[in-house]
């Protein structure tokens, strides 16, 4: 996977709002839209909504939380996540 950051755009409430991510987290924030049955602006949206800092790092840390949730998950369930297909 590529490590250069990349300028995304989508747009939310009627404008279009860039970010910058590389693409292992683009491919997770992707990846959690779909796992949670939303459209990746619903997602942008809530994310934006409760961040403090600029929006690719907020991205950034909701994606590592994201992660964190479900390795912990699947450490709790006694499960290797990378095994079980929970992590991409």
């Amino acid at each position: 996977m590529d490590d250069t950051v990349r300028k995304r755009s989508v747009t939310i409430a009627g404008h279009r709002t860039s970010f910058s991510l590389e693409d292992a987290f683009w491919q997770e924030l992707l990846g959690l839209a779909e796992r949670r049955a939303v459209t990746l602006a619903e997602l942008v949206v809530e994310i934006d909504s409760t961040r403090d800092g600029n929006l690719s790092s907020a991205l950034r840390l909701y994606i590592l939380r994201d992660l964190q949730a479900r390795l912990a998950e699947a450490s709790d369930r006694g499960s290797d996540p990378a095994l079980d297909g929970d992590v991409e």
